[in-house]
């Protein structure tokens, strides 16, 4: 069987290598001639462990190509996956354009039965315009090919998407005919060896639960970041009611960290989407617009600090961000805290260093040189008025805190990821402000 794979973004790439990592024949296929030519020659166009090694390794033994042209491979394939992008419009809404542009191509093109899936994160009713747009194409040119369309949501976490796919808790797929159905457990029979279920659905169902399984994350992590700031206001701790709650087996230990907002291409973009259907349909999803909110909020969180620390005298200062990436592991900076952070300290006249191990060169990117980008922990925090910990890198774990009270112009640290010590802190003559728990004034 040979799999066709349209679009080399984050799904999309992952997805192409891991298949052809199990000895399926892909093809990735992008209209970004430069991409492909990098992918061709074995380099790969975003940071994720273990993916470039793999898709060298599949290059190399020849199951994995890159071309620019659906058309001139669709005769070849059996099954093509859509993993285009599916941008936020500005009402919120996904943008389909690149998904229906996918759909009319391989109905111009198709000449014989093909299942088609849908990969990329789509709004419920979706597959059906999908459907439209291939048969509008087939009518046009007056022939009749049996299809299928199916939809498969991918539920990778950046970071570890490797693992994820290789070992995944569940697979989803919608389906409407036992053609398709199986065709897609023959694709994914060499992934579900590890006991864990392809669930099949219908396929409104299957859209349907790729964004619910993210704004219920997303509204755990809005809820906590909720109970954290009133822990601090009434003297409670965070951790231990983290640990409390997270012990009852109803309510588990998952998502239930503190800290400065959700970020990244998933969370931020689906809750929108989501919130946007239910408008379209009647629905006002409250209790989504209130994590988009709280969340919103959350990333403003140690400026706020910072500015009670230093009683709103900020011009001057100079503030160490260490940590650019929305998470660690990536340098995916979409929706990232720190963007609103460096614009929030920016434009209260402070200077920003800044250190993140992958994502600088993304940030640079982005907001050019308003910061000065160091090349370490430690030259980022020399002379600065304070620390910014803004993405839990695991090289932020562990500081040498003599180092750091003695380099440091003011021995402050403002938390937001809780994984310092504040006795510890206090110990060695810092100051601390975490996230949640009572601060620690050295």
């Amino acid at each position: 069987m040979k799999i066709a794979i349209v679009g080399t973004g984050y799904v999309g790439l992952v997805t192409g290598t891991c298949l052809s990592e199990v000895g399926f024949e892909v093809v990735c296929v992008d209209v970004n001639e430069q991409k492909i030519k990098l992918l061709q020659n074995g380099g790969c166009p975003i940071y994720e462990p273990g993916l470039e090694d793999m898709l060298r390794n599949n290059i190399r033994a020849k199951r994995l190509t890159f071309t620019t042209s659906l058309a001139s491979i669709i005769d070849e394939v059996d099954v093509i996956f859509s993993a285009v992008g599916t941008p936020p419009d500005e009402d919120g809404s996904a943008d389909l354009r690149y998904v229906l542009e996918v759909a009319h191509t391989i109905g111009r093109h198709m000449n014989k039965y093909l299942v088609i899936v849908t990969k990329s994160t789509v709004p419920v009713g979706t597959a059906k315009k999908v459907k439209m747009a291939v048969q509008e194409e087939l009518d046009k040119r007056g022939v009749s090919i049996c299809f299928d369309v199916a939809s498969n949501p991918e539920f990778l976490k950046e970071g570890d998407a490797i693992g994820d796919f290789m070992k995944p808790d569940r697979i989803v797929v919608g389906v409407e005919s036992e053609k398709a159905q199986i065709l897609m457990e023959k694709i994914y029979k060499p992934f579900v060896l590890n006991g864990h279920p392809i669930i099949f659905t219908d396929i409104c169902s299957a859209e349907m639960i790729k964004y619910t399984a993210n704004a219920m994350l997303a509204t755990r992590i809005s809820f906590m970041n909720d109970i954290a700031n009133l822990c601090e206001q009434v003297g409670a701790d965070v951790n231990m009611v983290r640990r409390g709650i997270g012990s009852d087996s109803r309510i588990g230990s998952k998502f239930l960290y503190a800290g400065i907002g959700y970020g990244g291409s998933c969370f931020p973009k689906d809750v929108k989407a989501l919130i946007h259907t239910g408008e379209e349909n009647g629905c006002s999803l409250d209790i989504l617009k209130s994590v988009e909110s709280t969340n919103e909020k959350q990333k403003s969180l140690l400026f706020k600090k910072l500015q009670k620390h230093y009683q709103d005298d900020l011009a001057g200062k100079t503030i160490a961000l260490l940590g650019l990436a929305f998470k660690p592991n990536t340098d995916d900076m979409r929706e990232a805290p720190a963007l609103v952070l460096i614009d929030k300290l920016l434009n209260a006249g402070c200077k920003v260093k800044a250190y993140d191990p992958v994502a600088m060169g993304e940030c640079k990117r982005r907001i050019g040189d308003t910061v000065t980008y160091c090349d370490s922990v430690y030259s980022a925090i020399e002379s600065s008025d304070a620390i910014f910990l803004v993405t839990e890198w695991a090289e932020f774990k562990i500081l040498d805190l003599d180092k750091v009270k003695n380099t440091m112009k003011h021995a402050v640290i403002f938390d937001g990821r809780n994984i310092y010590n504040a006795e510890e802190l206090r110990s060695h003559g810092i100051s601390y402000f975490p996230i949640g728990q009572p601060a620690v004034e050295a």
